[in-house]
């Protein structure tokens, strides 16, 4: 998967903890979760989608490196390549 391909996987898999989410609407540089107002209990459930989704493990360590989408994309993509 390309970058944008991530991107857009990583978006509907937001949409799915919080279907008002519009892809226009998100900024790839600001936090997701003030974006969105997700509360804990939904961006765990968000990155628990992604491994799903993705087959990529996200350590507990790893949480604070995926603050916004960007964060995210590059970091799936990095870990993805890696296989």
């Amino acid at each position: 998967m390309d970058p944008t391909e991530i991107s857009t996987a990583v978006v509907t898999a937001l949409q799915d903890i919080a279907p008002e989410v519009a892809q226009e609407d998100l900024t790839a540089d600001s936090p997701l979760r003030e974006q969105v107002d997700l509360d804990s209990m939904d961006w765990l459930n968000f990155l628990v989608r992604l491994h799903t989704k993705f087959g990529v493990d996200i350590p507990e360590a790893d949480y604070r490196q995926l603050v916004t989408l960007r964060d995210v994309t590059e970091y799936l993509a990095t870990r993805m390549a890696g296989r």
